[in-house]
């Protein structure tokens, strides 16, 4: 078996921003597994905030050994984006040597389409407002806030998009009294989710304190053994594969999660279709799906997922699994 790794640039239609920080494309390695003429692909988006560069996530998928199987991968390699785009890549190997579809190999169920949000970068009121009038037909909005004078730009989103089921994401962004002075504004404006509102390492705050809208883990949320330290504090856990580092422990912390009474939120960073087609086999079912990522490309792989008024579609055999 051959593993090969190469990076590969997507722009963005617009500028994306956060509370940390702005870009205009995304930067994702692309991992191609080859057994007997037969090849999966899998895709990563290596992520600062978790230390993780271009160059050392494809040493790690470089170091691994050409006969790695998808057992042997979990103990070889740590919960992240390498792990995350090989993992996937076997999953596509096995499926197409098997003649079978990745949800039979793993027993899940056959996978519809799945609404997913949308998400509004932060900007200013004015242009968050005209982001939200433009999205206003979708049916879910994710708001990206984290600063401390948000609430004038979540009334901005709420006046363009009245209908909008709105979903916020801090990343990280505010103090506990910033949440908890915005929390009764959340409830007034009809926000259905907090997600990641202090920083991960400060968030034992929420522990005690009311929470009227469900908060979400997600910088705090990453593999099983997050689990033990978000009780309390959080309602809702985000599964991201490139932090689950990959679909077999994605598949294993949802059940985890839904067995401690966690809502479901499955999560993705900013890559192509490729990227988001493992993650529509998790979102079944799940409380909110944010699996936008080709919705925000100017670009993206060809063949890439479905986007329709019933959300996103499973992949077809052509892209993944």
């Amino acid at each position: 078996m051959s593993i090969e790794v190469t990076r590969d640039t997507f722009r963005l239609a617009q500028v994306f921003t956060i509370s940390r920080g702005s870009r205009t494309e995304t930067k994702v390695l692309t991992v191609k597994v080859t057994r007997d003429g037969v090849t999966g692909w899998g895709e990563c988006v290596p992520y600062a905030r978790y230390d993780e560069t271009l160059d050392s996530v494809a040493a790690q998928i470089e170091s691994l050994p050409t006969d790695v199987t998808r057992a042997a991968l979990q103990g070889l390699l740590p919960a992240g984006a390498a792990r995350n785009a090989v993992d996937c890549a076997l999953w596509d190997l096995d499926a197409k040597q098997s003649g079978r579809r990745v949800w039979e190999l793993a027993g899940l169920p056959k996978p519809g389409p799945e609404i997913t949000a949308y998400t509004l970068s932060l900007d200013t009121p004015e242009k968050m407002r005209e982001q939200a009038a433009k999205n206003a037909f979708r049916p879910l909005l994710k708001v990206k806030l984290g600063t401390p004078d948000d609430m004038p730009r979540l009334e901005a989103v709420r006046a363009g998009a009245p209908e909008a089921t709105i979903i916020v994401d801090a990343n990280e962004g505010w103090t506990a009294q910033v949440y908890a002075d915005l929390a009764p504004h959340l409830v007034r404006l009809g926000v259905a989710m907090v997600e990641q509102p202090l920083p991960a390492g400060e968030d034992e705050a929420l522990i005690g304190m009311d929470r009227p809208v469900p908060v979400c883990a997600d910088e705090s949320c990453h593999d099983r053994a997050s689990l033990p330290h978000l009780k309390g504090k959080y309602d809702i856990v985000n599964i991201k594969l490139d932090k689950t580092g990959g679909l077999t422990e994605g598949i294993a912390l949802l059940e985890a999660a839904k067995a401690e009474g966690y809502g479901i939120f499955v999560g993705c960073m900013v890559g192509s279709s490729l990227a988001m087609a493992p993650a529509v086999l998790l979102a079944q079912g799940a409380a909110f799906t944010d699996l936008d990522g080709p919705l925000l490309l100017a670009e993206d792989r060809d063949p890439g997922l479905l986007y329709d008024a019933a959300g996103v579609h499973p992949p077809e055999p052509a892209l993944w699994g």
